[in-house]
């Protein structure tokens, strides 16, 4: 019994001791950890709107003559992914801005514009820098290095940023947990910038010096906003409602002036065409200025089409898609006429392009873009179904250029087109729908960005006893006149569409009828998917009661 009692007492004084050693080591290094952690950085941190990013950079950062470098990957990887290189010149994209920024002078070029700068770009061990402290413009950022933390503080000028002052001395805690390392101190009266509150009762904070972590929200006062944020302005409001207004590259814009179209809030004339010899031309004159007034003063966005149609323009757009200073002159000329003519954006419809040009074409829509924001115009670009032919469809990275432009419109006609030799549906509801399943998960492309266009025409399509057709359009105002009188019409519960079906001198005549039952179906896909709007191909095809229809579905 006596013998117990002391392998008792003995496990009991071991316990007592181990426990006293765990608070004393906790008691040391709640004391030690404030002069651990307060120690320098070895290494240069980087801090980007108050997350600290610098295990995440590839390349380490250099400051030379008090220069800021950071590596052309980590540049791509944090502000610019579609950075490029030509002709011994770095070219950046980003929001309003775009740059060329050379490795032999001191000069950068913004948006055309020549600006001295300290120093250029750089080769360091094989690898490209960037200095980025003389591109605080370009990136919109405020850049601050604190040498005694070894901290590089970036924000974005366009991101809220609330501030606090302590009430006290206090320390900044690494966790939200009052037994955690001290990652700083700060003093009553000092500014701390406001990250997040917690719902525990903590605030996630970053110090004047560019430490993150937390403090208790009741030890912060007098909060205030020092910089709102500049979210995006969009020019409509709601979904957008787009006419493309076509009248081919000879004749005059038409006078619309005394009519209004019901619902629409956009409207895309066809003012720009790639000539053969690669300029544009420009075809507004007197009728298109008119025009102009019309749609503003009924309160339309005016969005020219400029498009590179016409026979033998494949190699013209190729050669212009392969040659930076004429994508660049090109740009320069579309930027200038939408300032000339108080335009609202451009509508760039480029078809049959060649397959290996398709990041080229990606390029010069990321070029584009930023020249057009910088005076407040809307970027939207046209762009087949995904799935088809080489110079049709595989001419387009989709995911880029909804990325990278305000708006992409999915021209969601044409399944069967004019050079098909076989009798189908202009636009299926199962392929319209399947193809922007496509858009959204495949391309990836957010569903705030994608215009659907439907078409206010059909096709009636002659078949021989070989089974090959041929086809010519019928617009929508005119089905019900070019059908013979008592032809009945099935409907396709696949398709969603009437289907017309008879005999004529030979041939079996076949039509896939576009009218307001077809295009409701379409039009909910608008709903069901949460997409922008709409846009309708073309104006003057279409049925009086249309413009009705598609503003109740649009307002669903």
């Amino acid at each position: 019994m006596g013998k117990t009692r002391a392998v008792n007492n003995k496990k009991t004084k071991k316990i007592v001791i181990v426990t006293i050693a765990i608070i004393l080591l906790i008691i040391l290094a709640l004391i030690l950890n404030e002069y651990i952690i307060l120690g320098k950085n070895k290494k240069i941190n980087l801090v980007i709107n108050n997350n600290n990013i610098t295990n995440n950079l590839k390349n380490d950062i250099l400051i030379e003559n008090n220069i800021i470098y950071l590596s052309e990957p980590d540049i791509q990887n944090f502000f610019d992914n579609y950075i490029y290189q030509i002709d011994n010149m770095v070219v950046t994209t980003y929001d309003k801005k775009i740059a060329e920024i050379g490795f032999e002078n001191n000069t950068i070029n913004i948006n055309g514009s020549d600006v001295k700068i300290k120093a250029g770009a750089k080769n360091e061990n094989g690898q490209v820098y960037l200095p980025i402290s003389e591109m605080k413009d370009i990136y919109g950022i405020d850049i601050e290095y604190n040498e005694d933390t070894k901290i590089i503080i970036m924000d974005s000028l366009d991101r809220e940023q609330k501030k606090c002052t302590v009430k006290k001395n206090l320390a900044v805690k690494s966790s939200r947990n009052f037994i955690s390392k001290t990652i700083a101190r700060v003093r009553k009266g000092e500014s701390v910038v406001k990250i997040k509150d917690m719902e525990d009762g903590w605030t996630r904070v970053r110090t004047a010096d560019g430490r993150i972590g937390f403090i208790k929200t009741k030890k912060l006062d007098n909060e205030i906003t020092v910089r709102q944020d500049m979210g995006e302005e969009k020019q409509v409001e709601g979904k957008i409602n787009l006419i493309w207004d076509y009248f081919s590259e000879s004749k005059e814009a038409p006078d619309r002036v005394g009519t209004r179209i019901d619902g629409v809030n956009v409207v895309s004339p066809s003012f720009f065409h790639l000539t053969d010899k690669g300029e544009i031309m420009v075809n507004i004159g007197g009728a298109g200025e008119k025009y102009i007034q019309w749609a503003h003063a009924n309160g339309y966005k005016v969005w020219p089409m400029f498009s590179n149609a016409g026979e033998n323009m494949m190699d013209v757009t190729s050669e212009i898609m392969n040659d930076y200073n004429k994508r660049k002159q090109i740009i320069e000329n579309i930027s200038d006429l939408c300032v000339e003519y108080n335009l609202d954006g451009i509508n760039v419809d480029f078809e049959n392009m060649k397959q290996e040009d398709i990041d080229l074409f990606s390029r010069f829509i990321i070029e584009l873009t930023p020249r057009l924001k910088e005076n407040g115009d809307v970027t939207s670009v046209d762009v087949t179904a995904p799935d088809g032919g080489e110079t049709w469809s595989l001419c387009f990275d989709r995911h880029i250029i909804g990325n990278v432009a305000d708006y992409i419109v999915f021209m969601g006609y044409d399944q069967y087109g004019t050079s098909s030799t076989k009798a189908g549906t202009t636009a299926g509801y199962d392929w319209v729908k399947l193809s922007l399943e496509k858009f959204l998960t495949t391309e990836e492309i957010s569903s705030d960005k994608i215009i659907l266009g439907i078409p206010f025409y059909t096709r009636l399509w002659a078949e021989g006893d070989d089974g090959k057709a041929t086809s010519k359009i019928v617009n929508m105002k005119d089905i019900d006149s070019t059908l013979p009188q008592g032809i009945k019409a099935k409907w396709d519960d696949e398709l969603k569409q009437k289907y017309v079906e008879y005999e004529n001198k030979g041939f079996t005549m076949k039509m896939w009828v576009e009218d307001e039952d077809s295009l409701k179906q379409k039009l909910s896909l608008i709903t069901e998917n949460n997409l922008t709007g709409v846009a309708e191909w073309q104006k003057g095809m279409e049925t009086e009661n249309i413009w009705q229809i598609i503003k109740q579905e649009l307002n669903k």
